[in-house]
Order: structure tokens, then sequence, then C-alpha cells
């Protein structure tokens, strides 16, 4: 797999395919000192904001990677083969606090070219992000009753804002034009 540097102007991704469909695995910590987490996201978006490229991502105060998106001040996000499905579907339903999921998974955390968070070397995709805003999910201000259902421990996500800073990937996911 030829991984090469990819321009934000440049990266293609199907925007509701590559969430709905394909997955990300979103990563926040620090690789040097071993210390982070990863989990599954299927929630999100790519475009611009404030004129700079980003990624937005959502993450659950429950759940363990939220400790290390508070924490620390960069976060991956990476894509993989269809082939790496049953990988990101364990990824995304145990939780790092019990169990070396990484360890268990058989990925290869890697040092990021910009960032403290690690990126996976199996990746066909790796963004590397600083955060540039968080907020929560406030239920008052749902606008269509559907979407309350999605909480029905009232525990709303916390929404990341991430500069994207540098991008990695397969020729997939460059604009040729």
């Amino acid at each position: 797999m030829l991984i090469k540097e990819i321009s934000p102007a440049r990266l293609t991704v199907k925007s509701i395919a590559a969430w709905a469909d394909d997955w990300f695995l979103l990563t926040s910590g620090d690789f040097n000192s071993g210390q982070y987490n990863c989990m599954t996201v299927a929630w999100g978006s790519v475009g611009v904001m404030w004129s700079k490229p980003f990624v937005q991502v959502v993450v659950r105060p429950g759940r363990y990677t939220y400790q290390f998106m508070e924490t620390f001040e960069s976060f991956s996000l990476c894509a993989f083969t269809r082939k790496y499905r049953s990988v990101l579907n364990y990824l995304g339903s145990v939780s790092g606090r019990q169990v070396a999921k990484l360890a268990q998974a058989g990925l290869t955390p890697i040092a990021a070219t910009r960032i403290n968070a690690p990126i996976y070397r199996e990746a066909s995709l790796r963004i590397e992000c600083q955060k540039i805003y968080y907020d929560d999910f406030k239920p008052g201000n749902f606008l269509t009753p559907d979407i309350a259902s999605n909480y029905p421990k009232q525990d709303y996500h916390r929404i990341y804002f991430g500069a994207i800073v540098a991008i990695t990937g397969t020729s997939k996911y460059c604009n040729q034009d």
C-alpha cells in the first residue's frame, strides 16, 4: 500500500459513506509516552470552518477515549480497507479501560508526522488534527424529536473540531485534478 502526503484541498472522501459505512478510528493521546486510546467512530464530518480544513468528531463522556480527548491537544482519524471491518467493530465495542484492545486487534500504532497522537501503519487514510473547539450537545437545542432517541441514558456527546494539520493516504483519497 503506497501512502503519500495529501493536501487538505485535494482530500477526496465520500463523506456520507465514509462515516456511515466505512467508519474511522479516532485516537487521542501521546504516542511517545504510550498514553493513548482509540475508538471507532461513525458520526462526524469533514469540511471547512473558520477558514480552516477540519474534522468534527463526537465522543460520549462515558467512553475511555473521552479522557484522552480532554487531556491531549491532538487526535488522529484513520480509515482502513474493508478487510479491517471486524477490527474496527471490536475497537468500537470494547473499552481500553479493561483490555489492551489495540494489542488484541493487531493494529500497529506509529508516530504521526505532525501531532503527538499516533496513526496506524495499516490505515489507508490518516488525518492528523489539532483540537480547536469543543462543546456539549444540549438536548434543548435538538430541533427534531428523533435526535433525542439516540440518548436514552442522557449521555450527550461532546463535539470536537480539529484543524487538519496533515493528511497521508493512498491515491484513493487524493483528487488528481
